[in-house]
């Protein structure tokens, strides 16, 4: 059964070798945003004749087809997200690198409003917030917070 950044490459006309196949399991099946020494990883682990070029070259194809998106969140390197419809947010933790997704309709109400109020249709939009843990409070629970994903990455 082909994965889903798979199917989406077939769908875009990509030619599947077995390496991209591995490629496109893992960052199908990544809970996170990995980075490309971090997919070489996880890909050799499943075939050992995976070199880090090809998947260096296999993520820039991604990426031009639209499949894949690159993200800086600090630290020196890209990582990638699979593209996908609807809005979601990042908060990264500048402390341990975390990646937090979530959502907020107010926000994204909030950002389609301005672009029709200065006369455009909006196209795209990102919002990356990078924070910092708070220490744990002893008072009272905080107000309630947006729809925050921090395992799944199932279709938004």
């Amino acid at each position: 059964m082909e994965s889903r950044i798979g199917r989406m490459c077939i769908e875009r006309g990509l030619k599947m070798t077995g390496q991209r196949r591995v490629i496109a399991r893992v960052l199908s099946e990544a809970q996170d945003h990995p980075d490309v020494e971090e997919l070489y990883r996880r890909a050799a682990t499943l075939d050992s004749r995976i070199s880090v070029a090809t998947v260096y070259r296999t993520v820039r194809l991604l990426e031009e087809k639209g499949i894949l998106e690159r993200r800086d969140f600090g630290g020196g390197r890209a990582r990638y997200e699979a593209t996908e419809e609807g809005d979601h947010y990042h908060l990264i933790d500048v402390e341990t690198g975390k990646v937090i997704e979530f959502e907020d309709e107010e926000h994204a109400e909030l950002i389609r409003r301005i672009a029709r109020d200065l006369g455009f249709d909006l196209v795209s939009h990102r919002l990356e917030l990078f924070a910092r843990k708070r220490p744990a409070e002893t008072k009272e629970a905080p107000p309630a917070t947006p729809t925050a994903r921090t395992g799944s990455r199932s279709k938004r």
